[in-house]
């Protein structure tokens, strides 16, 4: 398990210092699990301590929205003086995505041929 825990710090710490170095506009863990990512692939699957690692970490996700959860507690009072705008755009933003997943499913299952224009099967 430390092995595997030291191997996702190290992919992220060498996303960050790439992100730093080459000044990329990309969180530095996102470029890190692309290169874990990319590693992966080159060695065509995952070691099983490496899956017990990361299948431990899910399970206590909801730990790690707790820091979060306490950054809102602690602007309250800023959330409820831009609760509108906050509110505006969650629910835009929310529409938007959800728009943008429809058609890009219904393009994609156009080009595929497995759906016609009218979305039944063919």
């Amino acid at each position: 398990m430390l092995e595997s825990l030291t191997l996702l710090l190290i992919c992220q710490l060498t996303g960050e210092v790439v992100v730093r170095f080459l000044d990329i506009p990309l969180p530095g863990p996102v470029l890190g699990m692309v290169l874990l990512f990319a590693g992966l692939l080159i060695r065509r699957g995952v070691p099983k301590p490496l899956q017990d690692t990361a299948g431990g970490l899910l399970s206590h996700l909801s730990l790690l929205f707790v820091p979060a959860g306490v950054g809102v507690m602690l602007h309250v009072t800023r959330i409820q003086d831009a609760w509108l705008a906050i509110g505006a755009s969650l629910v835009l933003s929310t529409l938007i995505a959800v728009g943008v997943t429809a058609g890009t499913m219904i393009l994609f299952g156009r080009l595929s041929g497995t759906r016609d224009s009218d979305g039944e099967d063919r």
